[in-house]
């Protein structure tokens, strides 16, 4: 029976290898009409009115594939379907070299472009060595942390986006990875489930509604943008609205994840996303014939990277981390990275030299890359079970930037895509003079937003955090102010002198509910509102 067995095993893993991954490309869409007269039937109104605001109009890329292809495609002899992009006008399919050859044989069909390049026919043979690299999502070291997340959002000077009520409002942001287990239970993402700010979400992978499951990787990439545990961790964008999809599957690497990939952007499109940041890199495979080169970052080779850009064309800012192969033999950037519109992000420590870990630059073809840095050494975030960890990888450092953006563009809302990323860029450290470890270094937002500190703020006044559980800050420009809080009911429960330099008030000792409050400083009275939690 041993033998047997063995025997039986033997014949299974050739099955298994005689099955190929490729990609089926149609030539037209016959009924494209019928959706350019019904968009609607395509896209969402927040979806159309993101490109109307940024003058981008309708192409054949919006519209949805040729389901009589489709058809025809399922119904050939041992072909499977694993994914779908009308982006790119193409499915990923699995089968036979035999039977996915036969496809060309059908009218409609423009190419077919095999996973493994020294069988197709339509690409050029690579004959560089392949090298092959783990994801860097699976590349994480974890420490329990007790600091704070202070210093990876006040490294970008986010924090003066914050203290003036640009937290990410009015943005969705989509994450493209591979799990979010606990998000709905885990104490850091209560604010996130209590306020509706996760909208949706999908398992592309298992093709499930469940998006709550999966590998925890996804969860802590949420948690350093919308996370929220008072005195611990503070995300970069907490006021953001989400959609979480799941286009990873951890134990393997396989080309199909990058297909899935570019369908979630579409869907992420179709939703009227904002932003979508990824902290999945493609380069190597498990079968390595799959597996990419240096000579593939060029932007335009490979599916994700072409899925990343037309995502860009659509008005949405792709934020992508780097990698974490900087210390390998192969230290590039990965895919979907090295597409021309990322917003490629590498990974510095909390004193802002460049992680060891961090993969660098250039693209293939000579292009700056990453784009810009944030701490991804010692990251704060939270875990499934809402522990408050440290963690390493770019997975880290590229959604605490994606949350940054948002919070830009909040206060930017007449600019377009194209216009952000640019001041992104140029507020950078190092915009003068890039180069493939730091590209154009770490942003400052501040900067960005057109002030440098608060000295330059005329007549500012904020109130933050709010909601809050035991204390809130006020930023003003004098230098003492009087601070009077009161119940619904008109009684005063707190009358407090503070000082710009020592801003903060308790509210420990109130019970939770809504109270209103007075400031009253020099030339200056304002009245508000602040929700005890």
């Amino acid at each position: 029976m041993k033998y047997y067995f063995i025997f039986f095993l033997m014949l299974f893993s050739s099955a298994i290898y005689s099955q190929e991954d490729a990609w089926v490309y149609f030539k037209d869409k016959p009924n494209a009409q019928v959706s350019f007269d019904n968009p609607l039937l395509m896209l969402t109104q927040r979806a159309l009115d993101r490109r109307t605001n940024q003058n981008i109009a309708l192409d054949l890329t919006d519209i949805p594939l040729e389901e009589s292809y489709i058809n025809q495609i399922k119904s050939g002899s041992g072909i499977s379907i694993k994914a779908k992009s009308k982006w790119l006008n193409a499915l990923h399919i699995r089968g036979t070299q035999a039977d996915i050859l036969s496809l060309k044989s059908l009218s409609f069909v423009d190419k077919v472009a095999f996973a493994n390049k020294t069988l197709s026919t339509t690409l050029k043979k690579v004959s560089e060595n392949k090298v092959s690299q783990p994801n860097d999502k699976l590349k994480t070291t974890v420490d329990y942390a007790y600091g704070t997340s202070a210093n990876q959002i006040q490294m970008l000077n986010g924090q003066v986006l914050h203290q003036q009520n640009k937290t990410g409002l009015g943005k969705i942001i989509a994450v493209i990875d591979a799990g979010f287990p606990g998000v709905n239970t885990a104490q850091p993402f209560k604010r996130l489930i209590d306020n509706n700010q996760i909208l949706g979400g999908y398992d592309f992978v298992n093709r499930s509604d469940d998006f709550y499951t999966g590998d925890s990787h996804g969860t802590m990439v949420l948690s350093t943008i919308g996370g929220y545990k008072e005195n611990a961790l503070v995300g970069t964008a907490p006021h953001a609205s989400f959609y979480l999809f799941i286009t990873e599957y951890a134990p393997t690497e396989n080309p199909v994840e990058e297909s899935y990939w570019v369908e979630a952007a579409e869907k992420a499109d179709s939703l009227g996303v904002d932003i979508i940041t990824t902290s999945l890199g493609y380069f190597g495979f498990d079968n390595p014939n799959y597996s990419h080169t240096y000579s593939d970052m060029n932007g335009s080779t490979n599916f994700i990277s072409r899925g990343a850009e037309i995502a860009f064309s659509k008005g949405i800012i792709v934020v992508s981390s780097a990698g974490n192969e900087g210390s390998t033999a192969e230290p590039h950037i990965g895919a979907p990275a090295d597409a021309v519109s990322v917003i490629t992000v590498g990974s510095v420590t909390a004193s802002k030299t460049k992680s060891g870990f961090s993969s660098v630059g250039p693209s293939f073809d000579g292009r700056i890359k990453p784009d810009v840095m944030a701490q991804g050494t010692a990251s704060v975030v939270s875990d499934t079970a809402g522990n408050i960890v440290t963690v390493n990888g770019t997975s880290f450092s590229c959604p605490i930037m994606a949350g940054m953006i948002a919070c830009l563009w909040q206060a930017f809302p007449t600019k377009n895509n194209k216009e952000i990323r640019q001041m992104v860029l140029q507020s950078s450290d190092r915009y003068a003079a890039p180069n493939n470890n730091y590209g154009y270094g770490i942003p400052n937002f501040g900067s960005a937003l057109g002030v440098e500190d608060f000295q330059t703020f005329s007549s500012i006044f904020s109130v933050f955090p709010n909601p809050a559980k035991t204390t809130v800050s006020f930023l003003f420009e004098d230098s003492t102010a009087s601070i009077s809080i009161y119940s619904v009911l008109g009684q005063k429960v707190i009358e407090k002198q503070i000082t710009n330099q020592n801003p903060i008030l308790s509210i420990e000792a109130l019970k939770s509910g809504l109270y209103f409050y007075t400031f009253d400083a020099d030339g200056l009275h304002k009245t508000g509102k602040i929700i005890k939690q």
